[in-house]
């Protein structure tokens, strides 16, 4: 390192007002850029061919390109020269930039960071400018202070804050030549051009709004989420369910693309104060899909989200990859001629996906179908699909009531989201129609609920009701980077182990493939709940929702959770993924489903026995209550069900449990009571004639007490 550090004198060039004495230029001298790197260290190397007068953003470039060095690194040995502050441009108050002009911010190379009533902070490549101090002074009536940063930066913020356009052309300068005007083509009409802004239709915009859209489609991106910010906006891409950032804007940039899509949706552009829906249809690489844009106001500014519709991509119930019980559970709920099968789950979880497949499967060109969807998202041969337009008066309703005129055998309803909507529905099923539908719930049984609330007699609901699918989305592993468990399990894959009863096979790990997520793809996780004579009693009795769960569970429906470890024991997807998506599943806590401690009904004729057994339940914090035969048992139940149990003895005098088991499951108040069965001449022949009359569990008497309160606790577990 060179020992000189001191500057080298001229007459021409005074010293910054913090009174530092600036490494300034004689009569063949070196650059002061040049000086401040060779006293950093840099002096042992070839100096580059730069004339002391050069501008410092030229000789900028020139240091950094000959000593390998950042613009970072040059910026901090600049300001530790000067006793400055490096400029933080993330910090800028947008209120300073609108002090001085700006022709005299890009003739200078300075840029306003923050002001008071005193004092304006500029960042700046060269504080050895006097003449930019002084301009600076005499234009805003304050006392210049510099910070420094480099060129580049303050070029970059120049263009976000003066020309946005600018902005939107260094982001395209690195895209593949086929990102161009036409690499997105709108295929509708846009009507009549009316639209006055120039920077809307200017070329850079198109490119950057067509990238955006064609990115998100070659990802498989189900929606495009254009999200403002304070500076800088975010375009973020919900694939497979899950939302990644595709690339920050400029606010500027960000704007004028949001308006861009609002004429190809046409939308009003000069209304940023309201919310706006729209649609367009654009063709990307030959292949035509649907957006549905939404705009709201968002701080002062706009966000666009808009969902990608391939209409072309409707697939059968085959390829969906439903789980074989479920989808044989499913197709028997199609052989119906009249009824409705209602299939329920949040937003994006394929809802509308599985109820297309169930119409293709259907459309064997015998039997008239119909739909009415806001929006139409698939397009189906041989099926007459009509488009809600509630400002002309097409609401589902209205479309709905007009269909039943037009002999229909089976009608799709988009979603059942009122009163008329519901009670239209229930008339069209009434009178030998098949209506599919969707409806918003958190499982199957839960849809009876949400039909009740919409204003259906529980009557209705039991007679009309088919059956209620309910569908979540889980993600695959992706089988790029997906790695096989091997050995000791992780921390975390041993405590999702110990909660969900099952072990993962693979791992997700992330590659270029899937984003780095380690998922790529869904799989989906179904549960079908099926009609029969005793769920429609406890529907018109009006049994809550863990006595229909009962019902449906003992007609042979999985839980959302148990098809989700299905899934997990295939290696197909992760617990991590099951408990994203299906929560924590069935904890010992959840048998408590009602407030208080468990409620156990026992029924054994030995006195001796009851004590027993009643000593065993309490002290594990159940409520237990005792009859000493069948028929004090039944008199029970006529006035108090709520139990969560009943445990009964097999051998009883009078009435034995074989006829108290079919007394219960016989009537619907009592069908869906979990019911373990004791007995001290236990075989398999009774065991099975005993689990075919509808017991829960059989335990033979002669087992200890820790086993005998595991199975009390495993039926519950089981009937919640």
């Amino acid at each position: 390192m060179s020992d000189d550090t001191s500057p080298i004198e001229t007459p021409e060039v005074e010293a910054p007002t913090d009174e530092v004495e600036a490494p300034v230029q004689a009569k063949g001298a070196v650059h002061w850029l040049v000086r401040i790197a060779e006293r950093a260290g840099y002096a042992d190397q070839e100096r580059p061919e730069l004339t002391p007068g050069s501008r410092a953003p030229e000789a900028w470039t020139a240091v950094t390109r000959t000593y390998d060095i950042t613009d970072t690194q040059l910026s901090e040995l600049v300001a530790e020269y000067f006793r400055l502050e490096v400029a933080d441009m993330n910090i800028a108050d947008p209120n300073a930039a609108l002090l001085i002009p700006e022709t005299m911010a890009r003739k200078h190379l300075i840029f306003p960071l923050f002001e008071d009533d005193r004092q304006l902070v500029v960042a700046t490549c060269d504080p050895t400018n006097v003449e930019a101090e002084r301009a600076l002074g005499f234009s805003t009536g304050r006392t210049p202070h510099f910070q420094v940063a480099a060129p580049r930066i303050i070029q970059d913020a120049l263009d976000h804050r003066f020309s946005p356009e600018k902005a939107v052309d260094a982001l395209l300068g690195g895209l593949a030549d086929d990102v161009s005007e036409d690499a997105v083509k709108l295929v509708e009409e846009m009507g009549p051009e009316s639209i006055s802004e120039d920077d809307v239709r200017a070329t850079p915009v198109v490119k950057l709004t067509n990238l955006i859209i064609r990115d998100a489609i070659t990802q498989g991106a189900s929606d495009i989420h254009i999200e403002p910010g304070r500076k800088l906006g975010a375009v973020r891409y919900r694939v497979d369910g899950v939302l990644r950032k595709h690339m920050d804007l400029p606010m500027q940039a960000l704007n004028r693309i949001i308006s861009r899509i609002k004429v190809l949706s046409k939308l009003d552009i000069a209304d940023r104060l309201r919310p706006q829906d729209g649609k367009a249809r654009v063709q990307v690489r030959g292949r035509a899909y649907d957006l549905r844009v939404s705009t709201i106001p968002a701080g002062g500014a706009e966000k666009c989200v808009m969902r990608v519709l391939d209409s072309s991509a409707a697939m059968t119930l085959d390829e969906l990859e439903i789980p074989a019980h479920e989808l044989q559970r499913l197709r028997g709920l199609l052989t119906h001629r009249s009824g409705i099968v209602v299939v329920t789950g949040p937003t994006g979880s394929g809802k509308t996906t599985t109820l297309y497949g169930a119409l293709r499967e259907l459309a064997d060109g015998r039997v008239n179908i119909m739909t009415v969807e806001d929006p139409i998202e698939y397009e189906l041969p041989g099926i007459t699909q009509t488009q809600v337009q509630t400002k002309q008066g097409m609401t589902f309703a209205g479309a709905l009531r007009a269909m039943l005129r037009q002999d229909p055998d089976v009608i799709l309803v988009g979603e059942i989201r009122d009163k008329e909507t519901a009670l239209t529905a229930a008339q069209a099923a009434m009178t030998g129609h098949l209506v599919l539908t969707t409806v918003h719930a958190n499982d199957a049984v839960s849809s009876i609920a949400r039909l009740a609330d919409m204003g259906l007699q529980y009557s209705t609901i039991a007679q009309t009701l088919r059956g209620a699918i309910a569908q979540r989305l889980l993600r695959r592993v992706c089988s790029q980077c997906a790695e096989p468990v091997r050995g000791q399990l992780t921390p975390d894959e041993q405590r999702l182990t110990d909660r969900h009863g099952t072990e993962p096979l693979v791992r997700a790990v992330g590659c270029p493939e899937c984003g780095f997520t380690g998922y790529r793809g869904r799989l989906p996780a179904n549960e079908v709940m099926v009609g029969g004579p005793r769920l429609q009693q406890a529907i018109e009795q009006r049994k809550g929702w863990a006595t229909l769960s009962r019902v449906a569970g003992q007609g042979g429906m999985r839980t959302l959770h148990e098809v989700g470890l299905e899934w997990v024991t295939q290696g197909k997807t992760t617990l991590v993924e099951v408990e994203r998506v299906l929560g924590q599943g069935l904890e010992e806590d959840a048998i408590e489903v009602a407030k208080g401690p468990p409620r156990i009904l026992l029924v054994d004729d030995d006195e001796d026995a009851r004590l027993m057994i009643r000593g065993l339940l309490e002290k594990d914090g159940f409520e237990v209550q005792d009859a000493e035969d069948g028929h004090k048992a039944l008199d029970i139940l006529k006035t108090d069900r709520d139990f969560q149990l009943i445990v009964l003895d097999l051998a009883m005098p009078g009435l034995d449990g074989r006829d108290v088991l079919q007394h219960l499951r016989g009537s619907a108040d009592t069908a869906a009571l979990p019911v373990l069965i004791r007995t001290a001449t236990g075989s398999d022949v009774i065991e099975a004639e005993l689990l075919e009359l509808g017991a829960d569990d059989y335990v033979d008497k002669s087992v200890d007490a820790d086993r005998f309160m595991a199975r009390v606790r495993a039926v519950l577990r089981r009937a919640v």
